[in-house]
């Protein structure tokens, strides 16, 4: 069934209504979002459309509103299976009815709520349509235009859809490897609950949609009093705007506010479903705020469609403000900044470290191919995942910088000698000429042992117990696995080259710093978001690495002779420094 129509604008005198758009979606970032709504929000303040030019016998005219403030108001709530409603005599579908409400003033008695259970039909259970259609009058006057006493100028109204239309959520494709018969069994319930079909896991076929019923409708009168050019309306108000013909005046404008409305709230609907909870609510809303929440909406939905999120991560995004404390969310804003300036700092010495390093004495090839496999890997993993394209990008990006490290840790060639070009990787002579070479082979040896009982043994026990897409995916979500759970032990090589060594001048200690300030911030996210006791130990491992870091540095003292990052020794300065000073007593001497 296709999804219905937008909200429809209606005056009570039966004339057609006006399709009303409506802007969704979210976008990735806080910063991106506040940036992007406050300059759409001031834009549209200070930055009209252009008019066209006016006859200059006749007068401009400025629309204004219909009603005054503090007027009271009457309210008729209705539920229809008619996009179009005109049965006002039908007591059944009037559901709501409350009098003397001001209009935009702030007090107590300008928000009424009602909370109902509603008894969907037959209709309605088998993807049925199911609209409210809400109208307001001055005190004392009808809304019905057979009334006698019925004024057009008095009375406005707004149609909404209560049951919304969604895509059928896709199959879920993954499976036991094994044929692990209670896991197929729980796969085929999930997919029939979920999409209504067999056990078959291929999308084919046209998109299905089902209906979701809205639990909560909250109904905002906007707090606009704005004089309006008639031909010069903001083009974020205008969809909204209701304007009476023969005055060219405009209603009060009606916003139906499902900004924190959450999709995991929404209920399926389906020929089980005996009743549904409806929770009503009508207050006033200021004008900024009302253009705050379209141009949020907005600026998420051009970052959906640019692909920078998933479904999904806007209700997410919204859950942090509706349920997060107020002063942790400030905290923890100001911490992820702190997070974001330490990355980028630490990402700028890696890079500046290894651009500049001439010898690799001291330090692990190894460690360096091994964090590329791990990197490329994940690269792999998002990719299987359907993962946005700008995480895949800043991993790809990551890929190729370990690609590059590999680069400048070793001499690579390019062997044309067979039909296919291969690369060829060599050590270093600084590398290969000293003992860094033997104490990383056996660093990495005893390395690997560990490392593959713990890959094989995670691996075995994913694929008895896990579901999988295919075999390809359980060899990407295992290795992925391990690099996440395993990957700190990536750098104990080069904890055990500094203990033979017995000097740890070669590190790039601006960069390992601002690392180990990020594994802070790590363990501070740690004891402040819920999580599991096993994930949150697992925080602390990179920390107790780092420990040992700072350990070696405190035991092992400076060695001047050591040739540092940049291929300089402490002791050749100090040796030509002597020279120059023992050249200029001669001078005096003589």
């Amino acid at each position: 069934m296709a999804p219905p129509a937008s909200e429809t604008a209606a005056v009570v005198d039966g004339g057609d209504g006006q399709q009303q758009r409506q802007a969704g979606g979210f976008g990735q970032t806080i910063t991106g979002i506040i940036r992007i709504a406050v300059f759409c929000y001031f834009a549209s303040k200070f930055f009209s459309p252009k008019q066209k030019p006016s006859d200059p016998s006749k007068p401009s005219h400025l629309m204004s509103n219909l009603f005054q403030r503090g007027e009271p108001m009457d309210m008729w709530f209705y539920l229809s299976e008619h996009e179009k409603f005109n049965d006002f005599g039908n007591e059944g579908a009037l559901i709501w009815h409350e009098t003397n409400i001001p209009y935009a003033v702030w007090k107590p008695e300008s928000t009424r709520t009602l909370s109902m259970t509603y008894y969907p039909s037959e209709a309605l259970k088998n993807n049925g349509s199911l609209y409210a259609h809400v109208f307001f009058a001055r005190s004392g006057y009808p809304i019905d235009p057979s009334d006698p006493e019925y004024q057009p100028l008095n009375c406005f109204g707004r149609t909404h859809p209560v049951a919304t239309y969604l895509p059928k959520r896709k199959a879920d494709k993954k499976k036991s490897l094994l044929g692990n018969p209670k896991d197929s069994d729980e796969s085929n319930v999930e997919v029939e609950e979920v999409d209504g079909k067999d056990s078959d896991l291929k999308d084919e076929g046209p998109v299905e949609w089902v209906s979701y019923w809205k639990p909560n409708v909250t109904i905002n009168l906007v707090d606009d009093f704005t004089r309006y050019p008639q031909h010069g309306v903001p083009p974020n108000i205008d969809p909204y705007l209701l304007v009476e013909p023969s005055t060219v005046n405009y209603y009060p404008t009606v916003f139906f506010n499902e900004f924190w409305l959450l999709r995991d709230k929404l209920i399926l609907i389906n020929e089980t479903v005996s009743e549904l909870p409806l929770n009503l609510e009508v207050s006033p809303i200021s004008m900024t705020k009302w253009q705050l929440f379209q141009q949020i909406d907005q600026s998420f939905q051009i970052h959906r469609s640019y692909g920078s999120m998933l479904d999904g991560e806007s209700d997410e995004l919204k859950r942090v403000f509706l349920e997060g404390n107020p002063y942790l969310l400030g905290v923890t804003m100001f911490v992820s900044m702190l997070h974001s300036v330490f990355d980028f700092l630490a990402f700028k010495n890696d890079i500046q470290f290894w651009n500049k390093n001439k010898s690799m004495e001291g330090l692990s090839a190894k460690s360096v191919v091994l964090n590329f496999i791990c990197q490329f890997i994940i690269f792999l993993y998002l990719l299987d995942n359907d993962t946005s394209w700008m995480i895949l990008a800043s991993s790809g990006v990551g890929v190729c910088i370990e690609f590059w490290k590999i680069g400048k840790a070793m001499r690579i060639e390019v062997d044309r000698s067979g039909m296919i070009p291969r690369l060829r990787f060599h050590d270093r002579e600084s590398y290969a000429s000293n003992k860094t070479k033997e104490y990383d082979d056996i660093a990495i040896k005893f390395l690997s042992y560990v490392l593959l009982l713990l890959v094989v043994g995670f691996s075995i026990y994913s694929l008895a117990y896990e579901r999988h897409k295919s075999w390809y995916s359980w060899i990407l979500s295992s290795l992925t696995s391990c690099v996440y759970m395993f990957g700190f032990i990536m750098m104990c090589p080069q904890l055990f080259i500094n203990y033979k060594l017995k000097s740890v001048a070669h590190l790039p200690w601006r960069q390992m710093t601002y690392k180990f300030l990020n594994t802070i911030i790590d363990d501070l996210f740690a004891f402040v978001i819920k999580m599991p006791m096993l994930h949150r130990l697992s925080v602390f491992r990179d920390d107790v690495i780092f420990l040992i870091y700072l350990y070696q540095r405190w035991v092992y003292p400076v060695d001047k002779t050591r040739v540092n990052e940049f291929g300089f020794g402490g002791e050749d300065e100090s040796v030509d420094t002597k020279k120059i000073s023992d050249q200029e007593d001669d001078k005096k001497t003589n």
